[in-house]
C-alpha cells in the first residue's frame, strides 16, 4: 500500500479518537421521536395513530379544507358517528408511516369551492409539518395531499343532513 493511504487512515483514526475523547469515549445514540438520546432513561415510541391525529387536527384547521377523506371513508365515518360512543374520527383521510426519527404522511381532503387548491394544499402542508414536528420531534419528510372532492355551495353537508334527522326511529 502507498504511504499516503496509510497516512490518511491514521489521520482519520486520530480524528475519530479525538471525537471520542470529547464525548468520553461514548458515541451518541440515535434519537427516537421527541425523547432524549435512546437508552438514556428509556425509549420513546410514537404510534402511527398519534401522528395521524395530530396531522388530521392540523389539516382541519386550515381555511378552505371542508372535510377529510374520500367519499367512501366519509360515508363509513357518518355511520360510525351515529353509533353511540363512535365519535368523530380525526384520523379520517390521514395515513402516517412512522420510523425511528422520521415520518411521512398521506392526506385526502375535500376543499371548499372557490378556494385556490394550490394555496390550500401549501397551507395544509405547512400546518401539518409544523404541528407534527413540534409535538413529536420527528422530522416530516413528506406530506402527500390528494384532493378527492370539492364542496359546492349548493350541496348539503352530510353532517347537516344527519342533524336534521331524528337519531331514533
Amino acid at each position: 500500500m502507498s504511504e499516503s493511504s496509510t497516512s490518511n487512515r491514521s489521520e482519520n483514526r486520530g480524528a475519530s479518537q479525538a471525537a471520542d475523547d470529547k464525548s468520553g469515549g461514548r458515541s451518541e445514540p440515535t434519537r427516537r421521536g421527541g425523547g432524549g438520546p435512546a437508552g438514556s432513561r428509556g425509549r420513546t415510541t410514537i404510534a402511527d395513530g398519534v401522528v395521524e391525529k395530530i396531522a388530521g387536527m392540523a389539516a382541519r384547521d386550515v381555511v378552505g379544507v371542508h372535510a377529510m377523506g374520500g367519499g367512501m371513508s366519509r360515508t363509513f365515518g357518518a355511520v360510525r358517528d351515529r353509533v353511540p360512543g363512535g365519535g368523530k374520527s380525526v384520523t379520517r383521510g390521514v395515513k402516517a408511516e412512522v420510523g425511528e426519527v422520521q415520518t411521512a404522511l398521506d392526506l385526502e381532503i375535500v376543499i371548499d369551492y372557490g378556494v385556490s387548491i394550490a394555496d390550500v394544499a401549501r397551507s395544509v402542508r405547512e400546518n401539518v409539518v409544523s404541528a407534527v414536528e413540534r409535538m413529536t420531534g420527528l422530522e416530516v419528510v413528506e406530506v402527500n395531499i390528494a384532493v378527492s372532492d370539492v364542496k359546492l355551495p349548493d350541496e348539503e353537508d352530510e353532517d347537516e343532513e344527519d342533524q336534521d334527522r331524528p337519531r331514533l326511529q
